[in-house]
């Protein structure tokens, strides 16, 4: 975790935490900083994961949890308000090398929703992790002034 709390921490649900975890560091070169199961079912009940000087926490609730992928599968409004490439819901992460970034998530299986562009707020890409979160990365030298 970084040396100094970061002011906002995303809470993001999984329908499964433990693979979210490894997910997001193989896909986004997040590192995993905890991990915290449920002895009886193996749910993730608290991950953190850090990311340049953030963090992210991320938790599977309970088996009734539907995360955005599955839950455009059997509902017709979501799928619809997903049909946009934006951030419906997500998370903004700053990177230091965002081409190797795209490449590095777009091998490890990350949706693509737009590919590298220029121009405000930067350098960026949109993508979704495996579970249908979305995620929108900039990279810091050509970032938000």
């Amino acid at each position: 975790m970084p040396t100094e709390d970061p002011s906002v921490i995303p809470m993001i649900t999984y329908e499964d935490g433990v693979a979210a975890l490894e997910w997001l560091a193989k896909a986004f070169g997040f590192r995993e900083t905890a991990r915290m199961c449920d002895p009886t079912s193996g749910r993730l009940m608290h991950g953190e994961l850090e990311v340049g000087g953030g963090v992210i926490m991320i938790a599977s609730p309970t088996p009734d949890y539907e995360g955005p992928k599955r839950h455009r599968e059997v509902c017709e409004r979501a799928r619809k308000w997903s049909s946009v490439p934006w951030i419906i819901d997500g998370v903004l992460v700053q990177v230091d090398d965002l081409d190797a970034h795209f490449e590095r998530a777009k091998a490890s299986g990350a949706t693509i929703l737009s590919e590298i562009e220029d121009g405000p707020p930067g350098h960026r890409y949109r993508a979704e992790d495996h579970e249908g979160h979305r995620w929108f990365f900039l990279e810091r030298d050509r970032g938000i002034d």
